[in-house]
């Protein structure tokens, strides 16, 4: 049913979000009493600058009353808000409750509830989400001939192919489900999506309900004034993907894992459990699906999804060799195939179950060798305390028999989580031998006050730590102090990856990119 003012005023009154309808002296909750309510909008936007001829206008956040001035005249049919704007339009106002959440459901029904056309699959957790989404999309585009949508931190793929720079990793709803239509309209029959926490703390999955769930794992992040306030808000936001899923995913070894599946059994879902062993099969959390190391080195991992069967056939585990290194990844590699598998995909098919293998993200887990020497430089998007942590753990699981030197290059985001700054910190001082702070999205902040709030955390006597504002004379001078070093580095180079930006006032300045810098300087 095509959108107009009666069918948006019963969809808002079913979620008891409606109050009334106002317009001048006119006000009901009878959509029939005002004129063209069965006329369907031609548009939709929370953007009163795109605002044309039949359009319903979803004020939403810090909209201000004056946004609407002119916007009868570019023809605006009704808007939808929280208060009543009628000084500044003659049009109708549907007030509304929560204006967020009757955005996501007049989106959906605008854009013909493109959700129902695909099976949806949303990934949550604190890291490890973005390279579990693109190992999940790999597999079921294997399964089904290309036909794998994807939502993601990095970038966004609507066709199966094409993959474009994303501004958030969980796209605000509306714009979500504009996505979402021009998905099933290419043919697509999957969606994996990256949930955010702020996904549910702001409702923009407000409606979905995804046909597979998947909760990594969990440590603090995001707690901040603007954010998050405690880590108990944190994970309940995260919590809310096991009610809003027909099957759950679940870390074996997530913090609160027993909570998170006490909402599943309260919601009727349905839990599957995935766990990483970091010797033997049967040593570690049990768990339906389970990987563990097929090499002393660590290169390569043994995964058995559901106890047994893969592309083999047989009753033993296929054995995995990834282009990304650590063994998060074979975590996260276990996820996505036992997602993958609830989705409906063949694992017995050696080219579905496989098809990870080869996957690439750019600035995740990158690692290059100096042409001038045998030192090593990982670059990541490595950006709180346990990403950091993990990393860390890779480099000396990997190269602790050389002794490695270990220097950090890092900053972290303005205007947002504010604890990662610690976190970051507590992650690499007793572990790193030198940090180099620098500049990364600043936004409205001054990088220099984030990098000294971060060297003011450094309190072990035993790291040298500086800050470098420019990062890539950050990067620069980690490789310079590396090669006149007598002995042997692995730098560390977090943050940003292939990012050929940083994000100032609001705005993306021009830089180089983390793999570039050091691509340059190791050639």
């Amino acid at each position: 049913m095509a959108l107009n003012l009666s069918e948006a005023v019963r969809l808002l009154d079913e979620r008891h979000l409606l109050r009334e309808i106002i317009q001048g002296d006119l006000w009901s909750r009878d959509p029939s009493r005002f004129d063209d309510a069965e006329k369907p909008f031609a548009a939709i936007t929370y953007n009163s600058r795109d605002v044309r001829e039949g359009t319903l206008l979803c004020c939403k956040g810090r909209f201000k009353a004056e946004y609407l001035d002119g916007c009868d005249a570019q023809g605006l049919a009704t808007y939808v808000a929280e208060t009543p704007f009628g000084e500044h339009t003659a049009a109708p106002g549907i007030i509304v409750t929560d204006i967020r959440k009757a955005m996501s459901l007049l989106s959906a029904q605008f854009y013909g509830r493109p959700q129902e056309r695909l099976t949806l699959i949303g990934i949550t957790g604190t890291k490890g989400k973005t390279t579990t989404a693109y190992f999940t999309q790999a597999i079921l585009n294997a399964a089904s001939d290309g036909k794998a949508a994807l939502f993601s931190s990095v970038a966004n793929c609507l066709d199966g192919h094409t993959y474009r720079d994303s501004e958030l990793t969980t796209p605000e709803s509306m714009d979500a489900l504009r996505m979402m239509r021009e998905a099933a309209d290419s043919g697509m029959e999957y969606l994996v999506m990256e949930v955010s926490s702020q996904a549910y703390k702001v409702d923009r999955v407000y409606g979905l309900t995804f046909d597979v769930g998947a909760f990594l794992n969990i440590s603090p992040d995001h707690i901040s004034p603007i954010e998050h306030p405690t880590f108990e808000d944190y994970l309940y936001c995260k919590r809310q993907i096991a009610s809003n899923s027909r099957r759950l995913v679940l870390g074996a070894d997530c913090e609160h894992a027993d909570l998170i599946a006490e909402d599943a059994k309260d919601a009727g879902v349905p839990v599957t459990t995935f766990a990483l062993h970091t010797s033997g099969r049967d040593e570690g959390t049990p768990a339906d699906t389970v990987a563990w190391p097929a090499d002393r080195d660590r290169t390569a991992f043994h995964i058995a999804v559901n106890g047994a069967s893969g592309a083999t056939g047989g009753t033993g585990a296929d054995t995995f060799r990834l282009a990304m290194d650590g063994d998060f990844n074979y975590a996260n590699a276990a996820a996505a195939l036992t997602i993958a598998s609830l989705a409906g995909a063949d694992l017995t098919d050696a080219k579905v179950a496989h098809a990870m293998e080869g996957i690439r993200i750019e600035g995740r887990m990158e690692r290059f060798e100096d042409s001038h020497g045998e030192n090593v430089a990982i670059v990541d998007f490595a950006h709180n305390f346990a990403s950091v942590s993990a990393l860390i753990d890779f480099a000396q699981e990997r190269y602790g028999s050389r002794h490695p030197r270990i220097t950090l290059v890092s900053g972290s985001a303005g205007g947002k989580a504010v604890d990662r700054r610690q976190g970051i910190v507590e992650a690499a001082q007793h572990r790193a031998d030198r940090i180099i702070l620098t500049t990364d999205d600043p936004d409205r902040e001054r990088p220099e006050d984030i990098c000294q709030a971060m060297l003011s955390f450094v309190d072990d006597p035993h790291v040298e730590a500086g800050i470098v504002l420019d990062r890539a004379k950050a990067v620069e001078t980690a490789i310079a102090e590396a090669r006149a070093h007598d002995g042997f580095d692995v730098i560390l180079v977090v943050g940003k990856g292939e990012e050929q930006w940083l994000k100032v006032d609001g705005g993306h300045a021009p830089y180089e990119g983390d793999t570039n810098v050091v691509t340059r300087m190791f050639a």
